[in-house]
């Protein structure tokens, strides 16, 4: 099975322009039919601090996106977003959702790409170390290793190897990445594989036993963190830097990690606190050192 190793804007300028609305507006409907399962089940509320970013850009004219993020009693930060120019051959959708310290459920990582070829990643963001935390393992990831390796082998799906270590580090052992051809069999089996991924995570937080109220703090700190680093890291930045500016890519970024958030953070009486040099480093100099062939792993 073939393995893909390249830059994110090389597969962008490489390829021929071409119109790619059937696949966006198919990953369009996918996420919106995936964030209603999640919307069923949590009481959520938009973040003011995204309100601003519900349509940028000149789309349909042009490169444009939206951004919603979302916050609750039992999830610290959801996004729903898009970005790109679908009718020049790149649009990079997520549906993330992070959940609040109450449990330790892994997190939800959802990521679609086409640029012209699809790409896909699904992920179950680990709260633990998986190598020290066996018991860990054996419940969130072996359950699902057979199904991860069936698809490992199908000869349509290349694997998908990010030039950053980073992010190569951020994936969890049964992290789908695969790029493919955007035929219908293909699309049918991310969809396919995406809803699984959302249902047997709602049937975790179904089944998990309550965190320590004394182990909390230290829980959604770490997960702020992680959040944070992959989403000033990803190497699809410098496409919203293309098309955007750094300005407004600065904003995208903080606002895929919660910098600016106006909600609590679940588990917390107080109002978020963003980090007050949180808007200080650029995304080019975020993405400079991880810029390399893969959208968001979990923004």
């Amino acid at each position: 099975m073939a393995e893909t190793i390249r830059h994110v804007e090389d597969m962008v300028d490489n390829s021929p322009v071409i119109d790619v609305h059937d696949t966006f507006n198919f990953y369009r409907q996918l996420l919106a039919d995936l964030k209603a399962k999640i919307d069923a089940r949590f009481e959520l509320k938009r973040d003011p601090s995204t309100l601003g970013l519900q349509a940028y850009g000149s789309y349909p004219d042009g490169p444009g996106g939206s951004l919603e993020a979302y916050s609750g009693p039992e999830i610290d930060w959801m996004v729903h977003s898009w970005i790109g120019n679908p009718g020049a051959s790149f649009a990079n959708l997520h549906l993330t959702a992070w959940l609040g310290p109450q449990v330790k459920v892994p997190h939800l990582g959802i990521a679609l790409l086409v640029w012209p070829g699809g790409w896909f990643y699904f992920d179950s963001v680990p709260r633990t170390n998986l190598v020290e935390d066996g018991e860990y393992y054996d419940r969130y990831y072996e359950p699902v290793n057979e199904e991860w390796l069936e698809l490992r082998g199908d000869p349509e799906f290349d694997y998908f190897v990010s030039r950053a270590g980073f992010i190569r580090a951020s994936l969890s052992p049964t992290a789908y990445c695969f790029s493919f051809e955007r035929s219908q069999r293909n699309l049918d089996i991310v969809a396919a594989r995406a809803h699984a991924h959302v249902d047997r995570w709602l049937r975790w937080i179904d089944e998990a036993e309550p965190v320590p109220a004394e182990e909390q703090a230290a829980l959604g700190a770490t997960d702020e963190t992680i959040r944070r680093n992959i989403a000033e890291r990803d190497p699809a930045n410098v496409m919203g830097v293309r098309f955007f500016g750094e300005e407004t890519t600065n904003r995208l970024v903080r606002a895929l990690w919660g910098g600016d958030r106006e909600l609590p953070r679940p588990g917390t009486d107080a109002p978020a606190t963003a980090n007050p040099a949180a808007g200080t480093r650029t995304a080019t100099e975020s993405a400079a050192g991880a810029k390399a062939d893969t959208g968001s792993a979990a923004g």
